[in-house]
């Protein structure tokens, strides 16, 4: 028979189309009308809690729900059963591992969500919320949780001792992480560091990071600082670190100012020392062994409580620590009488002194010269030249001087009254008439004898002389009688 309809199905293509149609809507049907939700993936830290939330969401048709079971898959091992809610017999935590830290949150077999408490790293895994169904069988759906680990991060300075040879000096660690951190350096030093990865049990991972450099007495109290980064913090986590660098002391005596004198009082050494760790001794010596008696010691400093020839001598200074020893030595001379401070040449002050003394008086010298050189540029030639100073009573004087040929000048307006000389030397004439005036003086204004103008002030025009009209230009001529 079923061979025969085997047969009937194959040469019956509507009959195929048909059963393809149905089993496509069945299987629809099963996924709408059976679904379990549940959340894709979750984090989660140690010590902490998470809710694993799973939802049974009815089709169609109604199902049976006859139990729930919630199975865990550790990331290396075998399926195992945690929680499982039974309807009737009730709740079950077959797993002792999780025994009294896993609950259900609600009293309802549709909605079986648990809360796991006080998680551990060994948690991480995949957990299936399953259904046992009827009449369709189980259903089910997963999570993925994710333990994540906060690093446990520290950093060390590491004492060392000056040498020539690469050394660690620095440490830094980002314990049990997960995921792993990474470590990185700042420092102002030459260096370098390399780091080790350490993976722990539980799936957590420790990054161990060292700096190393050749130490020297100048890298002590450097600074170097260690950054964490990793994906659950915030931010870098960062910490600072000094190197600590031991050396054996390095010496020095100060004070000593060259003017030790018979009676002073006030005479003071000190002896500085740089070293690490801090010195343990200080001793004060002199060349002969013991210090004079006017010599007293505190810690590092000698003081003198009066100078005399005792103290004429080698002071050595010796400072020791747990790397060694170092001294220093310093010969005083003492003399009859103080000595006055000589102050030491301002060099740098007398320079600049004669370098601001030259530069203003460069600057004089240039105002004064531009000055000089606008005056010029502005002053030019003179338009006319003045007359020269008349003298009274010389006009006798000049009439008695041979004539000579007029010399062309500029004409230049005079007041009335005012007498007018001839630069080349000319003998001055006397005019009596404004027409004759211009014919003889080429048309210069008329020139007036002022004396001669006084002396005739009121008295009678007849009694002046023939007119002088028809004199040649450059010819001599008497003037009108004048009576006094």
């Amino acid at each position: 028979m079923a061979r025969d309809y085997a047969a009937r199905c194959r040469g019956s293509p509507g009959g195929n189309a048909w059963m393809v149609t149905a089993v496509i809507i069945l299987a629809a049907q099963g996924v709408v009308a059976q679904k379990v939700r549940v959340e894709q993936e979750l984090e989660a830290y140690p010590t902490e809690s998470v809710d694993l939330r799973c939802e049974f969401i009815e089709g169609g048709s109604v199902t049976k729900l006859t139990q729930v079971s919630w199975i865990w898959e550790p990331v290396d091992g075998q399926r195992d059963n945690i929680a499982v809610f039974h309807p009737i017999y009730g709740r079950s935590f077959p797993n002792n591992a999780f025994k009294d830290r896993v609950v259900f949150l609600h009293n309802d077999l549709k909605i079986p969500s648990i809360r796991i408490n006080n998680l551990r790293m060994s948690d991480a895994g995949r957990y299936t919320c399953e259904y046992a169904t009827y009449p369709s069988g189980n259903e089910q759906g997963t999570t993925t949780l994710i333990m994540l680990a906060k690093p446990k991060n520290s950093a060390r300075a590491v004492t060392v001792r000056a040498g020539s040879k690469s050394v660690v000096v620095a440490e830094c660690v980002a314990a049990e992480g997960k995921p792993a951190a990474s470590i990185k350096w700042l420092a102002s030093v030459g260096g370098n560091h390399s780091t080790t990865t350490t993976n722990g049990p539980d799936g957590t991972v420790t990054i161990r990071s060292e700096y190393r450099l050749v130490p020297t007495a100048a890298d002590n109290g450097r600074e170097v600082t260690c950054l964490v980064d990793q994906r659950t913090q915030d931010r870098p986590w960062a910490e600072m670190l000094k190197l600590s660098v031991e050396y054996p002391p390095t010496v020095t005596i100060e004070g000593y100012d060259n003017n030790w004198y018979v009676g002073r009082s006030d005479a003071v050494l000190f002896c500085q020392a740089k070293a690490n760790p801090e010195p343990t001794t200080i001793t004060w010596t002199t060349a002969s062994g013991s210090l004079p008696e006017t010599v007293v010691v505190e810690d590092n400093k000698l003081m003198v409580r009066k100078v005399d020839d005792a103290v004429n001598t080698t002071f050595t200074c010796e400072v020791k620590n747990k790397h060694g020893a170092s001294r220093q030595t310093l010969t005083t001379f003492v003399i009859e009488e103080k000595r006055e401070p000589v102050p030491e040449p301002q060099t740098g002050a007398v320079v600049g002194g004669v370098l601001g003394t030259l530069i203003l008086i460069g600057v004089i010298i240039g105002i004064v010269f531009l000055i000089r050189k606008f005056q010029r540029d502005t002053e030019g030639p003179p338009k006319h030249k003045p007359p020269p100073p008349v003298k009274a009573g010389s006009s006798t004087e000049m009439l008695n001087k041979p004539s000579e040929p007029p010399t062309a000048t500029e004409i230049v307006p005079l007041s009335p009254g005012e007498v007018y000389y001839e630069p080349t030397g000319g003998e001055p004439v006397t005019i009596m008439d404004e027409e004759a005036t211009e014919a003889l003086n080429g048309g210069a204004p008329p020139v007036r004898n002022k004396d001669a103008a006084d002396s005739h002030h009121g008295n009678d025009s007849s009694n002046h002389g023939p007119s002088s009209a028809n004199i040649p230009r450059g010819e001599s001529f008497v003037s009108t009688p004048m009576y006094v």
